[in-house]
């Protein structure tokens, strides 16, 4: 690895650490480590949330996807926008009024403990498989780069994010990532822009290439829920985008961090719509990759493909200086996003857990040493979680399986007490049902082929779980409620 490249890296990454570090010699309170105080601004909590968003995910595997594939992937960014509207008028009020900074205190007053608690652990497994997907794209261009083995950057990279976001607290989390989005879009830029003038024939060879081969394509426009059609990802990334604004901790988090209900309005909107012209670059970098190693047969080792493309020419290909811009680039979009899930898991396992069943009205002495401690082991275990991932073939599609499985249809149970009058019984039977639905779908394939009849298979797309999980609890919880009224009518 040039020198340059080397010090512009490690350069970011000692001022990332220690910038978050630099929070924890500040007084701090249990509230400051989780919603900052409510003092936070508008544009740095948007940057957050943005970063949020696009993690290494989005910045190794979207441009895998792209090169290997075409734009369907790309499908999920246009539900962004409906989400959004839906967040700012309903989503941001509601939490700002209940004043909780737990996500899932909604969920308990409505239906009681038990779905605060089902919400809650659904979530931290989620953020689980998150943060080790992530963990392992970071590795991919460092293993191509210096020649260590991607289980040991795992390590290092992951107890570098551990350090400031166990000590940081939520401050240091959103200041940082506004840094790194700032970083990792210049990053993005750059790399498109290199890509888009190093290819023989300039610009518009990129274009010819890619319309030849059908790569703008957003995938067959049949109704068809089998595979992975336009209105597949459009349904499944409606679902998805709507629990991330709805219910997920960390986005949750972000809304009380803002002075004002309208600040926190205005962060939603940055974030969320900012992601969508930004994941339009990181498909545009496959494509435009694509089409080079078309025109340029020669750079490429064969048999390279997917989500190794694109590290392989940041080492190869990008001028000394660029190269450790984008590598800094890749490790602002993974750290941004595991900081966030470190943060916000352990205000879960301190609200939700600790302080309501473990030691009720902790101290804030015990409070902070709680979530520090939360951080560590969360951290702790998203390393193990990244070790597993090494070797699989698609991280995106890997990660996509995964958050549809862990879900656990929190979604729907979430709308059924927002939208029906739906009570305990009604919501516990339909919980019931949708986990079985979420396991039928997710394990049908390893039953069968232990003697389940082959009739008995999932005949959806994977990422249609959440979709089918979500649904079945919120239909089977109203339909419970509508006949129960029915009932009492009757007897009167």
């Amino acid at each position: 690895m040039p020198i340059l490249d080397l010090v512009i890296f490690l350069i970011y990454m000692l001022a990332i650490v220690g910038f978050g570090v630099s929070f924890s010699f500040r007084k701090r309170t249990a509230s400051d480590f989780t919603t900052g105080g409510g003092r936070l601004p508008a544009w740095a909590i948007g940057m957050s949330i943005f970063a949020t968003f696009v993690s290494s995910i989005s910045f190794l595997a979207l441009p895998g996807n792209a090169y290997s594939g075409n734009w369907n992937g790309f499908v999920f960014s246009l539900s962004i926008p409906l989400a959004a509207w839906i967040a700012v008028k309903y989503f941001v009020p509601l939490y700002r009024r209940l004043k909780s900074e737990s996500a899932y205190f909604y969920l308990e007053q409505r239906f009681g403990t038990w779905a605060r608690i089902y919400a809650s652990c659904c979530y931290l497994l989620t953020q689980l498989a998150r943060m080790g997907a992530i963990m392992y794209l970071l590795a991919l261009p460092m293993n191509a780069l210096l020649g260590w083995s991607i289980p040991s950057i795992i390590i290092v990279t992951g107890v570098s994010v551990v350090i400031y976001a166990m000590w940081g607290g939520i401050e240091a989390v959103i200041w940082t990532d506004a840094v790194q989005g700032i970083i990792l879009i210049g990053g993005a830029l750059a790399c498109l822009g290199v890509i888009f003038f190093g290819i023989p024939e300039g610009p518009s060879a990129v274009f010819r290439i890619a319309g030849e081969a059908d790569k703008f394509s957003l995938g067959s426009f049949k109704l068809d829920f089998t595979t992975s059609t336009f209105w597949m990802i459009l349904v499944y990334s409606l679902f998805i985008n709507l629990q991330n604004f709805g219910i997920d901790q960390s986005y949750v988090q972000r809304y009380l961090t803002a002075k004002t209900e309208a600040e926190a309005k205005k962060s939603t909107w940055l974030g969320s719509l900012l992601y969508v012209p930004v994941s339009l670059i990181f498909f545009f970098i496959g494509t435009a990759l694509f089409a080079y190693y078309q025109s340029l047969p020669d750079l490429l080792p064969a048999g390279l493909a997917g989500d190794k493309v694109f590290p392989y020419f940041i080492v190869n290909q990008l001028p000394v200086g660029v190269t450790g811009l984008l590598i800094a680039s890749i490790f602002a979009a993974g750290m941004s996003t595991v900081s966030t899930s470190i943060n916000s898991s352990a205000t879960v396992i301190l609200s939700d857990h600790f302080s309501k069943y473990i030691h009720p009205n902790p101290s804030e002495k015990l409070s902070l040493r709680v979530l520090r401690l939360a951080s560590l082991t969360m951290g702790l275990l998203s390393i193990v979680v990244g070790l597993a991932f090494n070797g699989v073939n698609s991280a995106l599609e890997a990660w996509w399986a995964l958050s549809s499985i862990f879900s656990g249809g929190i979604l729907g149970l979430f709308l059924l007490g927002l939208l029906s009058k739906a009570k305990n019984p009604q919501a516990v039977y339909a919980v019931i049902l949708g986990v079985l639905v979420i396991g039928w779908m997710s394990l049908s394939t390893i039953l069968i082929q232990n003697g389940l009849p082959a009739t008995f298979a999932n005949p959806l797309h994977t990422n249609m779980t959440i979709v089918m999980g979500t649904l079945t609890i919120f239909l089977v919880g109203f339909g419970l409620t509508w006949v129960g009224k029915r009932k009492d009518i009757g007897r009167k």
